[in-house]
């Protein structure tokens, strides 16, 4: 069964102002569709056809470079969608919240440390917040990579990632990656989020 590039909760001018719509579209159709496309081309007739995307992130190293961007590049899209939505979800609550605190010793901690791994990410890539090892920790990677992979330097399961690649937000921020990141807070689905946590 080949992967599928998701259709989204919203449309693509849902986000407005924090991100705009045009960005949106080609993210979603151009860049997401095209490591969907490429995914599926790159696993085409090999015993890894078939897999879960979590299976083919947890055995990567054996893997070809073309499996480990687009694959990377597909689950990390398809987790950033969803932990979106317009307006927010207001703050995390419940098991996550008690996590957040017992982790980082309060949610604005947690976002200091979240927003300085997505600042201090050379070049292409992502912050993440995930489960390790019982914890929550914060973590980047470099270009399409995540905590799922078995080459990751942090590995866990992510439940929230920002990208922080520039076709995310050069339209309308251009170099201003900080002001995407500081948008990027009135967004989170934090019941999504609270969805993927384990507690």
């Amino acid at each position: 069964m080949a992967f599928e590039l998701p259709k989204l909760d919203f449309d693509y001018a849902a986000l407005e102002p924090h991100i705009d719509a045009r960005t949106m579209e080609i993210h979603h159709t151009k860049h997401h569709g095209a490591y969907t496309t490429n995914l599926n081309a790159a696993l085409k007739g090999t015993e890894w056809e078939g897999k879960t995307i979590e299976e083919i992130m947890g055995s990567v190293s054996q893997l070809s470079v073309a499996v480990r961007n687009n694959g990377g590049g597909y689950f990390n899209h398809n987790l950033y969608w969803k932990i979106l939505t317009p307006g927010g979800s207001h703050e995390p609550k419940g098991a996550l919240l008690d996590a957040i605190n017992a982790s980082f010793g309060s949610v604005d901690s947690f976002k200091e440390a979240f927003v300085k791994a997505a600042l201090t990410r050379f070049g292409s890539g992502w912050a993440w917040l995930l489960q390790s090892n019982n914890k929550l920790v914060v973590s980047s990677t470099p270009n399409q990579d995540n905590p799922l992979m078995d080459v990751a330097e942090v590995k866990g399961n992510p439940i929230l990632g920002i990208d922080v690649w520039e076709h995310a937000y050069y339209l309308n921020y251009q170099n201003r990656r900080p002001d995407y990141v500081e948008a990027f807070w009135n967004l989170i689905n934090w019941d999504e989020v609270a969805s993927r946590f384990k507690g």
